[in-house]
This record gives C-alpha cells, structure tokens and sequence, in this order.
C-alpha cells in the first residue's frame, strides 16, 4: 500500500488534494481513499489530510502514521509540525517552494506551488489555491500518472485552468 500525508492550512487545498489524488489512482485502475483529519478548524489553521493507494481494496481509514510520500503545501508549518514524523525510510518529501529546502538531510523535491496557482489565476478569498498543481506535481513523482490526474481534475473542476496549472506542475517540479 502507498501512503500519503498532505500538510497544509485550511482554505489551501490539502484535502482536496487528498480526493484528488484517490480519485486519479482510481482512474489508474487502483482501489484508493482519501480522509481528512482537521476538527474546528478555520481557513489558515494547520490541517492533515492522507491518501492510501493499493491494488487491493482498502479497509484502513484512519490516519497515515507511516507515509511513503509528505507532501508540505506551506512551508512555515515545518518549525511548528513535524512532518517528517513516520516517513518510511525510502520516503519521498515533495514542498512548495520555489528555492532548494533543507530538510533533517532528506532529499527534498519541490515546485512554486504558490506561484504557479497565482500565475493562474486559482485564487479564493485572496489565497491561492494548490490542490490541482499539486496533483500534477504528485504525477511527476510516479504516485499516479499524469493523463488520470488531468482527467481527475476536469471531473470535479470545469475550469481548464486547474489542468494548466497541474500539467505546469509536473514539469517544473524539482527532483
């Protein structure tokens, strides 16, 4: 099974991102959940939300302990979250960020997010808006492929836009 854990503030997009990537996965042909984990909170409070993907149907829906990919929508949460806590030895990180990020020594991927939903113009009550690029940026990483992200996007978002910004994010994401 391939986990997921996604760590981002509220009104960022983490949990859409989270449904986004289960529904791509199911479009491989793979069984996939999503589950959110956030109680109260309110846009911009510290959210988590996980993905499982698997070639067999899955019966676990609570929280990734063990990812085998972190994905960090917004950078100032690494002093006060430890998002690398459980990451499987082989693990993956991938953060939004434009410059090289240093994180305990692991090999960090990273794309500008931020900058590529602002340069589309994904922006809601002011903030952009990082669940579909940062779908594309997972394809990229080989978690899902890239032709099922897109057609994940357009089934839940009409604007191309969202496609634009997920098909940009996998080809500037940093390896």
């Amino acid at each position: 099974m391939y986990e997921v854990r996604i760590h981002s503030r509220g009104g960022q997009g983490g949990v859409t991102a989270a449904r986004l990537i289960a529904l791509a996965a199911f479009r491989d042909g793979k069984h996939a959940t999503a589950t959110p984990f956030y109680g109260a909170e309110r846009r911009g409070a510290p959210i988590v939300a996980f993905a499982r993907i698997d070639e067999n149907p899955i019966r676990i829906y609570s929280q990734v302990r063990s990812p085998d990919l972190v994905v960090v929508l917004d950078r100032t949460l690494v002093p006060i979250v430890d998002v690398l806590k459980g990451l499987k030895p082989r693990g993956a990180v991938l953060v939004n960020s434009g410059h090289a990020v240093s994180l305990d020594h692991m090999k960090v991927h990273r794309v500008d997010l931020t900058g590529i939903a602002l340069d589309e113009n994904l922006v809601i009550a002011g903030e952009p808006v990082l669940d579909t690029p940062v779908l594309g940026a997972i394809a990229r990483l080989g978690v899902v492929s890239l032709e099922s992200a897109t057609k994940a996007i357009a089934e839940l978002f009409q604007d191309p836009r969202n496609v634009s910004a997920a098909e940009r994010a996998y080809r500037e994401v940093v390896l």
